[in-house]
């Protein structure tokens, strides 16, 4: 089974187990934390991150 497949099947079943209220609510409560309020992960990948923990820069 492709990605395209588990995710289109997967997709399927959430939409056949929740209403559209469900969904309405989730889509209201991610606007509210993406509204600019974002949180900020420690990315040891990040070129920038030099090492240090704190993504400040001096």
């Amino acid at each position: 089974m492709s990605r395209e497949e588990a995710g289109r099947k997967g997709g399927e079943e959430n939409a056949r187990r929740h209403d559209r209220e469900h969904f309405e609510e989730i889509g209201q409560k991610g606007g509210r934390n993406s509204s600019g309020n974002q949180s900020t992960t420690n990315n040891s990948n990040n070129s920038n991150n030099n090492g240090n923990s704190n993504n400040s820069r001096n």
